[in-house]
Formats: C-alpha cells, structure tokens, sequence
C-alpha cells in the first residue's frame, strides 16, 4: 500500500511509522492553516504566529491519527488479531492487520471504536478549550485547539460513512457478516459501496475543479481514487487468503529454480543472468548449498568499472525472513512477507537446502483463474 517509511517510536508494543508521503500532507496542513484558515478567524496576528499554530494543527492531526488507530490496533489485540503496528501516510493512517477478525463482533468493535475514539478527543479538546477561555489563554492557543476540536469530529463522522474501507464500512460489513453469515459476500457488498463513495467523490473532485477550486477538488479526486482502490485490493485480498489457506508452499513452487555460483563475476552476472531473466534476486549457491542472495540493486551499488574483478560472492548477503519460506508453510504467510517487503520471489528452504522458489506472479495466475471459475476456497463462512 505505501512506500517508504520510517519508524518513529513503540507504543503499548506497537511501532508507529511514519510514511514519507505523509511529510507532503503535515507541509500542505501546515500551510493551509498559516495562510488561510488561521488568518480568516484570527485577524491581526502575527505572521509568526499562524505559522507556528499550522505547524502545531499538523502535529494535533498527527498525534489525533495515531490515537484513532490505536485505538483500533488495542482492539484487535483484545481479540487476539496480530497488529505489526500503525503507519501513517498521505490519507490518514493505518493499523497494520495480519489477518480479517475472526468474527463479526469483533470486526464491529474494532471498527466502531475508531470513529468513537475520534469524538472522545473532540469532546476532550473542546473542555479544555472552554476552560483555556475561560482563564484568558492566547488566542493562538484557543485558535489550535478549536481547529483540533472541530477536526476530529469530522474525522469521526467522515469515518462513520458506511463505505469500506472506512470504519464505518467495517461495521457494515459486520452486520451483513452476521446477517447471512458469510465474510466474503459482506466483503463484496461493502467493497462496492467503497467502491461507489469513491467514484463520487473523484466526480465531486472535478466538478470542484472545473468550479475553480482546484485545490480542494484535487484532494477530493484523490481521496476518492483512493477509497475506490482500497475498496477493490481489499476484496481481492479476502479472496486470495481464501483460495491460497489450504495450498501450502510447496503446492506452488517452481522446483529447479535458477541459481547463482559464488564464483561468477558482476559482469556476467549482469550480462548472462540479469538481463535475461530480468529477476530483481537470485539465490547464490556453493557446492549445492544455499549461501546467500544477491540482488539487482545490490550489482548497481557497485562501480561499472569494478564489475569484471567483483565476484557474485563478494557482494552476496545472507538470506533472510524477507527472502526466504519454508516448503510447508502457508501459501498465505508467503503473500504476507510479499506484502510487507515488496519482495516478489521467495527462496523455498529447508536447512540450508534451497528446494525451490515461489513467484507473485504465479499465484497471481492462480488467483485469477480460480476467480474466473468462482472457485473462492472454503471460507465464506466464519
């Protein structure tokens, strides 16, 4: 889902991340507010002081973010779900869920208490905002905390909105899991709800443009492209676990794959393996056992002119989580590590043995075909 991100702190054990696109939304906030919303309802201050009350409504969005998705992540470890951490982006944030609830009550509470969390910080910002008046504070701080207050009630309604993936399209989904007792018919109606929202708000989004606000169209285009894609992967990732929970590695790797000697300089390394099998990693092998893993981007560190006298050994590193599965593990857990590292090959090990390798490309294969025959697996029903 995100690009690069960077690990900012652990709370109650979950690691908060910040994605580098989100510096694009703290800079647009901060902005906004110091040369729009601040100076149309606090007239005559400083230029200073509306740059200093931006800079201070993007960390309240940020901390008021972490804090609804914390409140999720809390929730699911509550009832068991494995939470990696939260990670905040250009849109908002996400909790980092390893798996669907486990049934529709919990998928309900964790989606209800994000929108519920949200106005428990509004409520709690607008008392300390009457009591701040009340004892003659700044007016920049009033002005904060007002912006604050008034941000996370949206945030809370606009989340309430029953489209998936909102929280309040989880909780439609909770219900229609309930109702007929099947996840991935309430997936699938709740995606297209999502789905609707967002090609609303891209129409809503040109329109605003064609009208002559086209910052404000732009975001809601953009939001709106968003929920529309989030909606579609998540139903796609509902069905991919459904169809892959009762296929081990081993059903779906390609035995034999192509290996690397040691010994084999960059240069025919670049030449006779990368550019034409165009594979980003290739597993390194000496005297039969698996050593290690050289990739692309590995090869490009090093200098052209160096290519002929550097061997693949050289630059290899150890295999690791990120690179490697075992042959009987889950064909689910290989889609999870591909999720998390972007990595779209996995060395199939057993010891220090490699016994074959499982490519995204390949189950991707397999899931579209299973999909064209409405072969979905066995877990409707949960």
């Amino acid at each position: 889902m995100f690009g690069r991100s960077v690990s900012l702190f652990k709370i109650f054990g979950f690691e908060i991340k910040i994605d580098l696109s989100w510096l694009i939304l703290a800079a647009l906030i901060t902005w906004s507010l110091a040369t729009g919303l601040f100076p149309e309802y606090y007239k005559g201050l400083p230029p200073a002081a509306y740059w200093w009350m931006g800079a201070a409504g993007a960390v309240g969005l940020f901390l008021s973010i972490v804090f609804h998705e914390l409140a999720h992540s809390l929730v699911a470890r509550n009832y068991g779900i494995s939470m990696k951490g939260i990670t905040l982006f250009i849109f908002g944030g996400v909790a980092e869920m390893e798996d669907d609830p486990p049934n529709p009550r919990a998928e309900f509470f964790m989606a209800i208490v994000g929108p519920l969390s949200s106005a428990a910080i509004s409520l709690f910002l607008f008392l300390i905002l009457f009591w701040g008046k009340e004892r003659g504070w700044p007016v920049t701080i009033n002005g904060v905390l007002a912006y604050l207050a008034w941000l996370n009630i949206v945030l809370a309604v606009f989340n309430l909105v029953p489209a998936f993936p909102l929280d309040g399209g989880r909780v439609l989904r909770s219900v229609l899991w309930s109702w007929k007792k099947n996840l991935r018919w309430a997936t699938a109606i709740a995606a297209k709800v999502g789905s609707g929202l967002g090609i609303a708000l891209i129409i809503a989004g040109i329109i605003s443009i064609f009208m002559g606000n086209f910052v404000g169209g732009l975001w809601w285009f953009m939001i709106g492209l968003f929920i529309r894609s989030a909606a579609q992967r998540s139903y796609q990732q509902l069905l991919a676990r459904g169809i892959f929970q009762s296929k081990k590695v081993k059903d779906l790797m390609v035995k034999d794959p192509l290996t690397v000697p040691r010994s084999l300089s960059l240069e025919e390394f670049i030449n006779d393996y990368v550019y034409k099998y165009h594979f980003q990693m290739y597993p390194v092998l000496s005297f039969g056992k698996l050593t290690g893993c050289v990739s692309v981007h590995q090869a490009a560190a090093m200098p052209r002119d160096e290519w002929s006298m550097q061997t693949v050994g050289a630059i290899a590193t150890p295999c690791n989580e990120d690179t490697t599965i075992g042959p009987e593990e889950d064909a689910n857990k290989a889609l999870a590590i591909m999720n998390r590292t972007g990595n779209s090959r996995l060395l199939v090990v057993k010891g220090d043995q490699l016994v074959g390798i499982i490519a995204l490309k390949d189950m991707l294969k397999l899931l579209s075909l299973k999909v064209e025959l409405k072969d979905f697996g066995k877990n409707d029903n949960a």
